[in-house]
């Protein structure tokens, strides 16, 4: 399934998700592209979190065309009936030379495609999502076709951010602003800056994303975890810190979310069609996210493929 996504296992007997990466000439600009299919005709919806990642994303689906920018929080969607999507994730910084302007922007916000790729994108939508059993190939080569229509120039600078981005989240051992800005040879304030304009959040909560992205994939391992020695490999002071940094996101104590089968809401058992009721750790998340609204601007809240998660009240990204 890929790291970031939570519930792994369960997961996959919900939804398949492809992935596939692009050709030579977005190359520079497009890490991959994805495609989540689901059949759950005759069965319960399922909800799927995901711990997002520094990446903006363009989205096909139903019910629309979106930019995703970076979200800071979780977000969920509830899959149900027949479904699938398309979606593009840009490098780190790979999406600044299509938007022409700072990332920051874009950031916990979704626009209409439309705004940058004007009726094409639309066109673009259904052409993808005419047929569930459409070609892999045939959807990415629509994809790419609207991506070439407005293909920018490489950027330099994209890619020097890209690579900064993939030093933190490859290398566990860099947990600091300072150590990045030793080894890039630029200061500290550079690094802010450049990483507002082309990825849309600081490169503090990079590396703190890169963190929770390695202590959520080891409590979904299935094996026991010494979460002393964890955080003391992701560079935390210690145990208490990881504790706090995990339940502030993810909405419970790692621990805990290690030791509950599933992630939150009354769900039904794969082996028997029982519904269980949630367990006290669920219903903590739950209380955690209901201080949230939930709101997908541009298209429709009730089918989005992606919900981002948003404080009231936020200006409309329409006006």
């Amino acid at each position: 399934m890929g790291r970031g996504v939570l519930r792994p296992d369960l997961a996959a007997t919900h939804f398949r998700l492809d992935r596939h990466k692009p050709t030579d000439a977005l190359a520079p600009f497009v890490d991959y592209y994805w495609i989540p299919r689901w059949d759950l005709r005759g069965k319960p919806p399922h909800e799927q979190t995901i711990l997002p990642h520094p990446n903006v994303h363009l989205v096909f689906e139903a019910s629309g065309a979106g930019i995703f920018g970076v979200d800071r929080r979780l977000f969920t969607r509830s899959l149900s009936g027949l479904g699938l999507a398309f979606g593009v994730r840009f490098t780190a910084g790979g999406f600044r030379p299509f938007w022409q302007a700072p990332i920051s922007q874009l950031t916990d916000r979704v626009v209409p495609a439309a705004r940058l790729f004007g009726p094409r994108a639309e066109k673009t939508r259904q052409a993808i999502m005419r047929d569930f059993d459409a070609d892999d190939g045939q959807m990415t080569g629509f994809a790419e076709a609207l991506l070439h229509s407005v293909l920018p120039e490489r950027d330099p600078l994209a890619e020097q951010v890209a690579a900064l981005v993939s030093r933190i989240t490859d290398d566990p051992g860099l947990r600091r602003v300072d150590q990045l800005s030793a080894e890039s040879g630029m200061t500290a304030r550079t690094l802010q800056r450049l990483f507002a304009d082309y990825v849309g959040v600081s490169p503090k909560w990079v590396m703190r994303r890169a963190r929770l992205h390695e202590a959520a994939e080891r409590a979904d391992g299935g094996e026991p975890v010494d979460w002393a020695a964890l955080a003391s490999d992701l560079g935390y002071a210690d145990q208490a810190h990881l504790t706090r940094d995990f339940t502030v996101t993810i909405g419970v104590p790692p621990a805990r979310y290690a030791a509950t089968p599933l992630f939150a809401g009354t769900v039904r058992s794969l082996s028997g069609g029982r519904t269980r009721a949630p367990s006290r750790a669920a219903l903590m998340s739950l209380m955690t996210s209901a201080r949230w609204v939930r709101i997908c601007l541009g298209v429709k809240r009730s089918t989005t493929i992606w919900y981002l998660a948003m404080r009231r009240p936020r200006a409309s990204v329409l006006a």
